[in-house]
């Protein structure tokens, strides 16, 4: 157990360096953090897996633009022509900019993030293709902007910026796509707890040629009054052979 918890902080622990590094790790800097754990070739190969997953390149970034869709690439593509205009800036501007911003200026703050936007929308290309839209995933990660640009006067350098504002960009984007299928899972149990109901109302009514009660059903599905009732609400009442609350048969 021991030996997996290392495993499992190590491999964070990776992640969070390829965070720093553009999504990118070498071999030689993986088989540095696993030294402790003395890792075989072919537990290194279920790591570099892991990792190409999780869309982290080794030795080299990986191309993100092919995880797009030709909808969301003609969408990045507008999305990024139409920021050009307002972020481009040299290197010595970008610095004088977010030592400002540092600095609690709020004039600044809001320049650093028109300058940032490209790397957001650059940032959700990594996790496209994970179920969830890539316009939502630009969303998340400028939400996380916004908010980051407020709490770099805790950094001493500026150079710490950029690296700062990317992980928090990638944290925002990893929650939202976490927490989306987490609730398409639950919405899918909802649905399919929904269908089951309906088939053995159909059924009940066909056997009985009349239509059921709320108790029959309970009977039948093993559910209790309160999930066969929130089944009925969530349909819209579309539910058929159920007998009304107070109807005889």
């Amino acid at each position: 157990m021991e030996k997996e918890r290392i495993f499992a902080q190590t491999l964070e622990q990776l992640k969070n360096l390829a965070k720093e590094q553009g999504n990118c790790v070498s071999k030689e800097q993986a088989e540095e953090l696993f030294t402790e754990l003395q890792l075989n070739k072919e537990q290194f190969d279920m790591v570099y897996d892991y990792l190409k997953q999780n869309r982290i390149g080794i030795g080299e970034p990986m191309d993100p633009d092919e995880y797009l869709s030709e909808e969301e690439a003609d969408y990045l593509e507008d999305y990024l022509q139409q920021l050009r205009e307002f972020s481009e800036v040299s290197a010595g501007e970008k610095e004088a900019v977010t030592l400002s911003a540092m600095a609690g200026d709020t004039d600044a703050q809001n320049m650093l993030i028109r300058i940032f936007l490209p790397q957001v929308a650059e940032i959700a290309k990594l996790y496209a293709g994970q179920g969830v839209f890539l316009e939502d995933l630009i969303g998340e990660g400028n939400v996380a902007l916004t908010a980051g640009v407020t709490m770099l006067g805790a950094l001493e350098h500026a150079a710490e910026a950029e690296g700062m504002l990317g992980r928090m960009i990638m944290d925002a984007m990893e929650e939202f796509i976490t927490r989306s299928v987490k609730e398409e899972k639950e919405d899918k149990k909802l649905a399919d707890k929904v269908n089951k109901i309906a088939d053995k109302a159909k059924e009940l009514a066909d056997a009985l040629q009349r239509k059921v009660t709320i108790e029959e059903l309970m009977n039948e599905t093993g559910l209790g009054r309160k999930a066969v009732m929130d089944a009925i609400d969530i349909s819209g009442g579309k539910i058929e052979f159920i007998q009304e609350v107070g109807q005889t048969i």
